[in-house]
């Protein structure tokens, strides 16, 4: 039998090296796990989504023959529940969909926003 004292040492280095590579990789090379590409795809996906619907919402709140009330009520709300009136006023409702898109009420109320 040959001795194989060799072996330990061999084993150790390529244990401690793929450590230091996954280390690597994830910290400096830009890897990701699938969770976290998941994520990142669905946020992109969503401010698509928002972008791409945002005229939709605005000519719904130009036609809207309730859209002075709104807008009242929009002005007068705080930061954070403008989002909301545009949702109840159905402006960032997609055809088709039953609920409101919370993406598309932000960007719809900043764009109202920045237009008002």
């Amino acid at each position: 039998m040959r001795d194989m004292t060799w072996l330990r040492p061999g084993i150790w280095g390529a244990v401690c090296g793929a450590a230091a590579l996954a280390i690597v990789g994830f910290t400096w090379g830009g890897w990701v796990t699938n969770g976290s590409a998941q994520k990142a795809a669905g946020i992109e996906r969503s401010s698509a989504i928002a972008a791409a619907l945002t005229p939709y919402c605005l000519e719904r709140a130009k036609t809207d023959p309730a859209s002075v009330e709104i807008m009242a009520a929009l002005k007068a709300a705080g930061t954070y529940g403008r989002s909301d009136v545009i949702k109840k006023a159905g402006w960032a409702t997609p055809l088709g969909s039953s609920e409101p898109n919370a993406d598309l009420a932000q960007a719809c109320q900043i764009a109202l926003g920045s237009a008002g």
